[in-house]
C-alpha cells in the first residue's frame, strides 16, 4: 500500500543502485520473457544513469507507474535526470507500458477483455 495516497500497488520489478541488485515480481510470471528482459534492461540502465531506487509498478485499476526514490546521503542521485528520464521511458516505452496494463486487468484483475 502506498503511504502518501492509501492505494494498493503492485511491484512488477525493480532496480537498486545501492545494492547493484534487479528485483522482479514471481506473481507476474507469466509475462513473457522477452518482455522481462527489456523491464529488466530499463530498470538497471534507469539506476546505472541517475542512481537511486527505480521501480515499475501496477497501480489498483492496472495503469503502469513508474517510481524513484533515493538515500538521503545520496548526493550524487540525478533528480532532475531522473524525472526527465521517467518522462523518456514512459513516451517510447508507450506501447510496453499499455500491453501491461492490459495483461494486468485480463490475468490479475479477471476483467473481461471485451469490457476494455
Amino acid at each position: 500500500m502506498d503511504k502518501d495516497t492509501g492505494k494498493e500497488r503492485a511491484v512488477l520489478c525493480g532496480a537498486n543502485a545501492y545494492e547493484k541488485k534487479y528485483y522482479f515480481n514471481e506473481e507476474f510470471s507469466g509475462i513473457p520473457e522477452a518482455i522481462k528482459e527489456e523491464l529488466h534492461i530499463i530498470c538497471v540502465l534507469f539506476t546505472e544513469e541517475v542512481g537511486g531506487i527505480f521501480t515499475i509498478e501496477f497501480e489498483e485499476d492496472g495503469s503502469v507507474s513508474m517510481r524513484t526514490e533515493y538515500s538521503e546521503e545520496d548526493y550524487l542521485y540525478d533528480e532532475i535526470g531522473s524525472g526527465l528520464l521517467v518522462n523518456e521511458i514512459r513516451r517510447k516505452r508507450q506501447e510496453l507500458f499499455e500491453s501491461l496494463r492490459l495483461y494486468y486487468q485480463v490475468f490479475i484483475l479477471h476483467e473481461k477483455i471485451e469490457n476494455l
